[in-house]
């Protein structure tokens, strides 16, 4: 592993430049606005003049119509990578190469080796890489997640995630590039990304898993439901259960973890309301169970801020990143072991060879 020596950046703001202006870009954009102290955003690129100049209107940041073009004039710190998930390794090594520090949406690669690639070269580089996963972020998440580094479950027995969303056809039918392979990737590695992260971030190193997928209503090439069964190396058994094709909205997305002291269920729409919370001993944390659950809208949550409150402490030599690199290839090993499974009909064992 190589270590790479980051100077601080201090006595100015942040610099950033954003590549694809779709759908997640407006919480890039809120979250930069809410960080205006310390965060700018300079330019934005997009291949759609539409979306581009709508970019451009709300931010003020100077419009681009190609990655390149924009790397060639910026002055930015650090790239945003909005774009298709297929996309991000070629772009995140285009950056870093460019001499920029990457910032990129999940998933961070569609493939294990361009995950390893996305790492290597920005290592070459001497570029940070930060793998964005908000909803790590959120209250509940963090309440969960002090319990199990307290080690108040005790010994972990059981662990069940379901993500019961719905994305009708028009939803994939909105750009080429959803719903394919290449780019995109399926319930499990586009909408559930989040969740697979939870398997490895609360729960810890999984040991195997079995997956089924099938692509059973949606006009797509990847799948809209899956099912998985996890073993983790401490023995805790799991599962985790995912369709977007869910009557007639988003229903649920949860964890429920039950140990040897302590039952917990986090639920919601988007494991927004703790539901569930009870454990052998008392401790301070449990008065924060209500101020904790939050009302959402929005299957994203409310993280991306506090995301970039941490990613904008990195840049000025305050803090370590949460999610790096190295962090987000976790789980993305973990979601090509899903797929890898349920390709070949095997349990496939952790870790993938590199």
């Amino acid at each position: 592993m190589q270590t790479v020596q980051h100077s601080p950046i201090t006595g100015r703001k942040i610099r950033f430049a954003l590549a694809g202006c779709g759908r997640i870009a407006a919480n890039h954009f809120g979250s930069l606005e809410k960080h205006a102290d310390r965060a700018e955003l300079v330019d934005v690129c997009d291949i759609d003049p539409a979306a581009l100049a709508a970019a451009v209107e709300r931010t003020g940041a100077r419009g681009h119509s190609s990655l390149t073009a924009m790397l060639a004039a910026s002055t930015a710190d650090i790239v945003i990578l909005t774009t298709p998930s297929g996309l991000h390794p070629q772009q995140a090594i285009e950056c870093a190469e460019a001499g920029f520090h990457v910032m990129t949406e999940k998933p961070m690669a569609t493939r294990w080796q361009d995950g390893l690639e996305m790492v290597k070269a920005c290592d070459r580089a001497g570029k940070r890489l930060f793998v964005v996963k908000q909803n790590r972020r959120n209250a509940t998440l963090q309440l969960l997640k002090r319990a199990m580094q307290e080690g108040r479950f005790g010994r972990l027995f059981m662990v069940n995630v379901n993500v019961f969303w719905t994305r009708p056809q028009a939803y994939y039918d909105s750009a080429a590039w959803r719903g394919t392979w290449e780019f995109d990737g399926g319930a499990f590695m586009n909408q559930a990304s989040h969740y697979v992260d939870l398997l490895d971030w609360l729960v810890g190193p999984v040991e195997s898993v079995q997956a089924y997928t099938a692509t059973l209503e949606r006009n797509i090439e990847v799948e809209d439901t899956g099912v998985v069964s996890l073993k983790w190396r401490s023995g805790c058994l799991g599962s985790m259960n995912v369709t977007m094709l869910t009557y007639p909205k988003n229903l649920e997305g949860s964890i429920t973890i039950l140990g040897e002291k302590g039952s917990v269920r986090v639920g919601g729409m988007a494991v927004n309301e703790i539901q569930h919370w009870e454990f052998a001993e008392p401790h301070p944390m449990d008065e924060d169970i209500n101020n904790a659950s939050y009302a959402t809208t929005s299957v994203y949550g409310f993280g991306h801020p506090m995301y970039y409150d941490n990613v904008l402490n990195v840049m000025q030599g305050t803090a370590e990143p949460e999610t790096d690199g190295r962090e987000g290839l976790k789980s993305l090993e973990l979601l090509i072991a899903m797929y890898l499974s349920a390709r070949d009909g095997r349990r496939v064992s952790l870790p993938l060879d590199y």
